[in-house]
């Protein structure tokens, strides 16, 4: 409670609750896998739940929960719930939300796997799904039906950067008792706090922003409510999804640096979007940051940065973007974001490949489409390495 009144960096720096019985500077790393009972009555009281106590590292463990409580507290939720993937933690919230007959309203423009698991998967099981420019109030409230039990919301959307209105999604969602579960991987915390304008679910990939070094896979679900996060929390660990103790403490440490890396990237972000912006072979460019993005109002008034991904199109379509990808010299040509190292990549080919054609363009996701995850790197060397590139385009 003490961290409460102290600001985002100093909390990520100082919050999250862990055993320190010899005083331990760091989380301890409890690598284990099961914990001993004081007796046969303290075992019997912590299976039935009369006592707090760690059995079993799929259902807790003190270095993961340390994660899930600094987590929850930099997300102003009550509750956290660390997964092995961002992916565990999509399934997890589908798994424990939604039923056979439930239908689930989410952006079209989505993490490609969220939207193909979904199309793919959940449906053999009797689910349905609209997938909606959810950036346009009015789309999400033509799609929700009476058995609508779920609005998805990834903003700013993965990878087109439209930007949805989470207040107003809040009170048209919750007005029919529809659950808002809000992917929050693109901005992290440090940018954007769903759960303090309504949302009642919470998830990221940490791999991304708040690990930040490229070098751990993981997910984090944070909840509004308590009995939500003791229902999220039964199925992860009815399904196996948990987190290893190590990869956990190795979060923790991206996290004490998730502002300063933040706050360099999205500078760098800014003068590179202006420069793509200026471009005469770049047809368009989407980042938050620049007057000409269609939400950027919005996005002063959600946002706390404007972070540092951008999307942007080349006049020359799928193939300029191929030749501006194969002669990068500095930008590193991969998928995911957010971490120190500058990302390029092709959704259309990549990351959403497996999403229909006809669903792709429906999103926004052309064929031209460039994803471009700015690092840490020297602003100065990213612009000369693009413009590089793009000589050769």
């Amino acid at each position: 409670m003490k961290n409460k009144k102290l600001g985002i960096n100093s909390r990520m720096i100082h919050s999250g609750e862990f055993e320190n019985a010899i005083g331990s500077a760091t989380v301890p790393i409890y690598q284990t896998s099961t914990f001993i009972f004081d007796n046969a009555e303290h075992g019997a009281r912590c299976f039935s739940g009369e006592e707090a106590g760690y059995i079993y590292t799929r259902i807790a463990n003190p270095t993961i929960h340390a994660l899930e409580t600094l987590v929850a507290d930099l997300e102003s939720g009550v509750k956290g719930i660390a997964t092995s993937s961002g992916m565990a933690a999509v399934n997890t919230v589908y798994m424990a939300l939604l039923s056979k007959g439930d239908h689930m309203v989410s952006s079209a423009a989505v993490y490609g796997p969220s939207r193909v698991v979904m199309e793919q998967h959940w449906s053999r099981f009797g689910v349905e799904s609209s997938f909606v420019d959810t950036s346009n109030i009015e789309e999400i409230k033509n799609a929700i039906r009476p058995n609508t039990k779920v609005l998805y919301i990834e903003t700013p959307a993965n990878p087109t950067m439209d930007i949805t209105d989470l207040k107003a999604c809040v009170e048209v969602a919750h007005a029919k008792g529809i659950i808002v579960v809000v992917d929050n991987t693109f901005c992290s915390p440090y940018l954007q706090r769903p759960i303090e304008l309504g949302v009642d679910v919470v998830l990221h990939s940490m791999t991304k922003f708040l690990n930040g070094h490229a070098d751990i896979v993981a997910g984090m679900i944070v909840t509004k409510e308590l009995d939500m996060g003791a229902k999220l929390r039964s199925m992860m660990v009815t399904m196996g999804c948990n987190m290893d103790p190590h990869q956990a403490y190795m979060v923790i440490r991206g996290i004490k640096t998730l502002g300063i890396r933040i706050e360099r990237a999205q500078e760098s972000a800014m003068k590179i979007a202006r420069f793509l912006e200026d471009h005469p072979k770049v047809d368009w460019v989407r980042y938050p940051g620049l007057e000409s993005h269609p939400q950027h109002g919005l996005a002063k008034t959600q946002m706390d940065g404007f972070g540092s991904m951008i999307s942007f199109g080349l006049k020359g379509g799928f193939e300029a973007g191929k030749v501006l990808m194969n002669n990068i010299e500095v930008c590193i040509l991969a998928v995911s974001l957010g971490g120190v190292e500058t990302l390029i990549q092709h959704p259309a080919s990549m990351t959403h490949s497996k999403v229909s054609a006809e669903a792709k363009a429906k999103a926004g996701i052309t064929d031209g489409l460039v994803r471009f995850s700015v690092g840490i790197e020297d602003a100065e060397d990213l612009i000369n390495d693009l413009a590089q590139a793009l000589d050769k385009v």
